[in-house]
């Protein structure tokens, strides 16, 4: 089955009770759960912006999910993103610049000076346009 960021949200934040319990029901008891990337972009976006979580919080939470043997995701693609969100960066420009290089664009390009400078420290060519 795959999961939509909404039940993500649900079961980790707990403000509908209701949808939180469907959310954990569902991911206790499904025999697969594919988590696409975006699902996870979305959910970092979703609890740091809306509801005010801290990265390491999420971060936690998503490295709780890996753990989970039912769960299947891109998990390269996945350290990636949690190594950004780790060094004080977006998840989702460290998910964009990993799949960038496996897709053979060797360069991230962005305008975010912060984004250029942390992908650059893992020894990623980086251009800051501006």
């Amino acid at each position: 089955m795959t999961v939509d960021t909404n039940i993500l949200v649900r079961a980790t934040v707990d403000d509908d009770p209701r949808q939180a319990s469907l959310a954990g029901q569902l991911r206790r008891t499904a025999e697969v759960l594919v988590i696409p990337i975006t699902v996870l972009c979305e959910f970092v976006w979703v609890t740091t912006c809306a509801y005010s979580y801290r990265p390491n919080d999420v971060a936690a939470a998503i490295r709780a999910l890996l753990a989970t043997s039912t769960v299947q995701v891109d998990r390269t693609t996945v350290e990636a993103g949690l190594a950004m969100l780790d060094a004080g960066g977006d998840f989702a420009d460290g998910v964009i610049a990993f799949e960038g290089r496996r897709l053979g664009g060797p360069v991230f390009a962005s305008f975010d000076r912060r984004a250029t400078e942390l992908i650059a420290a893992t020894g990623a060519e980086t251009h800051l346009l501006g």
